[in-house]
């Protein structure tokens, strides 16, 4: 019987999911209203999360830089999700534990020497 050896968990690659899951009902609302809008925010969204899984397997100067990709769009979903409030697309309370846990997810790329 062959063991195949588990690669260890990305915990901030994870919660980005966690974070797509959450707001995935916020990106269908959202689109009734503003395609564009949502559009962006399923695409920053996507990118957080690629540009993690990217970065975890890169070295050096490219695994700063994907990481800062990802912070990027860490900025530009929340940043979007505030816009979709103000337009009163969606509430508060409707992107509160998204938010919370991209907040989360940008905190620990600034830890992984994502630049500002």
């Amino acid at each position: 019987m062959q063991t195949r050896e588990r690669t260890p968990r990305f915990i901030a690659l994870d919660l980005s999911i966690d974070a797509i899951a959450a707001l995935r009902p916020v990106v269908v609302t959202v689109r009734r209203f503003d395609r564009d809008l949502a559009d962006q925010l399923r695409r920053a969204l996507s990118s957080v999360s690629l540009n993690l899984a990217e970065g975890n397997r890169s070295q050096g100067g490219h695994r700063i830089a994907r990481f800062s990709t990802a912070a990027g769009s860490v900025s530009e979903a929340r940043a979007a999700l505030r816009v979709a409030v103000a337009w009163g697309y969606v509430t508060g309370p409707d992107i509160a534990t998204g938010d919370a846990v991209l907040d989360r997810v940008g905190g620990m790329l600034h830890g992984l020497g994502a630049s500002r």
